[in-house]
């Protein structure tokens, strides 16, 4: 038996060892410790920590994605063709060296080759689809097309029984082919226009950020570094005019959010490539802005 008092003096000591953490983890977040520099690696114990949560991460939230059929020749083609636009510059091919931001970064993305033995398909969708915080990986959903998404993992499920010189092949097909008429356009180019649908606030909000949109404006539910470049949109949905011109409707903050300089030919505000989808979507998340 524990002698009286025992219990107390365990939970104290582990009080003292929580408030001895938080005051360690406090001095290294506020006291600069930890060096952030991208010439200098990430201890092994911390890359191991966010390797670890990572693939966890990707594992539980791609666990009911169920993926179609990644055989087809044609898909394939069309992954080698994304993979060499989105991906070659940060992991490199067979063959082809990474490009400077590539091997510059901390934590290193390094080369795909080995990608199937370590994620299943379902799992590779899910990264190259939403990306991953804090290690340069971007998010696709806003750039590719379902298609796009999947072919970059048919393509990724090939890769590792490929040579240089069959890689090099596979990407020039895709350019032949692009020119033609059986696929007509570039891995990544606008699609085909949507029917006029509602909004999707939710959705929306996260083009918010795809589009660095956060970059430049404080935006109500998105993080970011309280930049003082464009207005705060905190209540735009209460303005009656868009950039000064516009009636502040869903249809022409749509056409603003598109065509910025044909409402205003001086405006600072660029134009994005916003997708008429996607503008459809940031216009509902605006609308919410009162």
């Amino acid at each position: 038996m524990l002698p009286m008092g025992a219990p107390k003096i365990v939970l104290l000591t582990i009080a003292a060892l929580g408030l001895a953490g938080a005051a360690v983890g406090a001095l290294v977040v506020f006291g600069g410790l930890y060096n952030v520099a991208a010439t200098v690696q990430h201890t092994q114990p911390v890359y191991s920590l966010l390797e670890t949560a990572m693939h966890q991460s990707v594992r539980m939230r791609a666990r009911n994605i169920e993926p179609p059929p990644l055989g087809d020749e044609r898909l394939v083609m069309r992954g080698a063709a994304c993979f060499r636009d989105k991906c070659v510059q940060c992991h490199g091919a067979p063959g082809v060296a990474q490009g400077d931001i590539g091997k510059s970064m901390q934590p290193l993305p390094g080369p795909l080759v080995d990608a199937r033995r370590h994620w299943k398909p379902r799992e590779l969708y899910w990264v190259t689809k939403h990306g991953i915080k804090m290690s340069g990986m971007p998010a696709w959903e806003y750039r590719l097309s379902e298609e796009e998404l999947w072919s970059v993992v048919a393509f990724l499920d090939r890769l590792p029984d490929m040579t240089p010189q069959q890689y090099a092949e596979a990407a020039r097909m895709e350019v032949a082919s692009a020119q033609g008429a059986a696929t007509g356009s570039a891995c990544g180019a606008a699609p085909s226009p949507l029917p006029v649908r509602v909004g999707d606030a939710d959705r929306g909000k996260r083009a918010l950020h795809q589009y660095a949109c956060n970059a430049c404006h404080t935006i109500p539910g998105v993080t970011s570094s309280s930049p003082h470049v464009g207005p705060p949109l905190a209540g735009i949905a209460g303005r009656s005019l868009i950039a000064g011109k516009l009636a502040n409707t869903p249809d022409n903050m749509v056409h603003w959010l598109r065509h910025t300089k044909e409402v205003d030919p001086l405006t600072a505000m660029p134009e994005l490539g916003v997708t008429e989808r996607d503008a459809r979507d940031i216009a509902a998340y605006l609308a919410t802005l009162r």
